[in-house]
């Protein structure tokens, strides 16, 4: 149970002793001050609420109250005033105190009126942290979602970013690898520096060299002038190596040289210089099975697999589909400046049924497409390609009535494994979940969850 923490700036002794009586427990934590001078020195930050007299020797609870704000703004602050000074209370209202309660007052009434200023601050900083969650989750660019899977590598990024360890991204072609390349830039010590992409699938084998470590006039036919290369040019800031399984074999070597010398050496140079760059590569191919077959260096591979991200595929996170699609959905009505189209509860059942061979991007360009094609104000699966308009159901239950049973099962799957992944302890599950225990108790009552 949280602590309640009370500060009670009073002079008079009968009044620390019924806040005793009433505030006694391992429930309420009681801070005592009878004057201006214990009052500021007692107050922290975490006090959920002040009680105040109006009347204290030597000052006014007012003149305490302004004092107490300097140095904490969010206070939370009920007078107690006598008869005859319920004007002061009222302009102590309007300086921004929560309450006021005339004495002598009923011990019930203090009680229930503490409690609801504690409980609203509760609320008042839980929102303020979903908020921040919220912001830092969504700082990494477009990666949008709330599966587990996609939290956990969300979690990872935050815990290496600010490393200069060389990062391996693994997962299918289109799983957003280099989204998560740029979130980990853009987390790091090295996000005022250069960051440069080099994806090895669209560039021939014999320019690997010259694009990555530069090359000098002359150096070979049709190289007319001296050319940096990509890690001159990123000296300070982040590499990432995109599709890294189809670097030849002596350009993998001079990346490793890279990696354990921190140097390169252009084509056509004579001597080597130093740089400092952080490799992110990425593949979406077995590069352990390449290792086997003596396909990719063994001591690169290890080099680059310091820190491995995964990322898995759409499928295996399809709660991540209605985010992404509502996402998707307003990305490119603004693009084709359309009025945002709502998804009917088919479209939705559509795309929770077809397995996104192409994951995030081919979803995105389905997206894309419904949008331009809708003729309403809502995507109906007609506009969706034929193959994903034929896809059927894994499974019985994959088949929905409306919307919100398409709502609810999700919600439901989502507290399914967050229970089983904290041994359906409801507390732990609601931490994970980043809701009030009070909450999950309430949905897993209302969505006929049991062990």
């Amino acid at each position: 149970m949280t602590e309640k923490t009370i500060h009670l700036i009073d002079d008079e002794s009968i009044i620390h002793d019924i806040f005793r009586r009433i505030f006694k427990g391992d429930e309420y934590k009681l801070i005592i001050s009878e004057n201006m001078s214990q009052a500021l020195a007692n107050h922290h930050p975490g006090v959920d609420v002040v009680i105040m007299d109006l009347m204290i020797p030597g000052t006014s609870g007012i003149e305490i109250f302004k004092q107490l704000v300097r140095v904490d703004p969010g206070i939370r602050v009920i007078f107690l005033t006598a008869f005859g000074t319920i004007e002061s209370a009222i302009e102590a209202i309007k300086l921004g105190a929560v309450d006021y309660l005339q004495k002598p007052f009923n011990n019930l009434e203090l009680q229930h009126r503490i409690d609801r200023v504690i409980k609203e601050r509760k609320v008042n900083q839980e929102n303020i942290h979903l908020k921040k969650t919220l912001n830092q989750r969504f700082s990494f660019g477009n990666i949008i979602g709330n599966s587990h899977a996609l939290k956990q590598t969300l979690n990872l990024v935050e815990n290496v970013a600010a490393t200069n360890s060389t990062i391996l991204i693994t997962g299918e072609s289109g799983t957003g690898k280099e989204l998560i390349a740029k979130a980990v830039f853009a987390n790091s010590n090295r996000r005022n520096r250069p960051f440069l992409s080099f994806n090895s699938s669209n560039i021939p084998a014999t320019l690997f060299e010259s694009i990555l470590f530069g090359h000098r006039k002359g150096s070979f036919t049709g190289a007319h002038a001296d050319r940096k290369g990509i890690f001159d040019e990123a000296d300070g800031g982040t590499i990432f190596l995109d599709e890294i399984a189809n670097l030849d074999n002596e350009t993998q070597s001079k990346i490793l040289r890279v990696l354990q010398e921190k140097e390169i050496q252009p084509l056509g140079e004579n001597r080597s210089h130093k740089v400092d760059v952080r490799i992110i590569a990425a593949t979406n191919v077995d590069l352990l099975e390449k290792v086997k077959i003596g396909a990719f260096r063994e001591d690169l591979f290890y080099r680059l697999n310091i820190i491995n991200i995964h990322l898995p595929p759409l499928r295996e996170r399809m709660e991540d589909i209605p985010p992404l699609a509502e996402h998707f959905i307003r990305k490119y009505a603004e693009e084709n400046h359309r009025e945002v189209p709502g998804m009917s509860a088919e479209f939705l059942q559509k795309l929770m049924q077809y397995p996104w061979p192409g994951n995030i991007r081919e979803l995105e360009n389905a997206i894309q497409r419904s949008v331009i094609l809708a003729p309403g104000a809502t995507l109906n699966p007609e506009v969706l390609p034929a193959e994903i308009r034929s896809a059927e159901a894994a499974s019985a239950d994959s088949n929905y009535g409306d919307f919100n049973d398409l709502v609810n099962r999700y919600k439901r799957r989502l507290i399914l494994d967050a229970l089983k992944r904290n041994d359906w302890v409801q507390k732990r599950a609601a931490d994970d979940l980043k809701i009030k225990p009070t909450t999950l108790s309430e949905l897993i009552k209302r969505l006929d969850i049991n062990k």
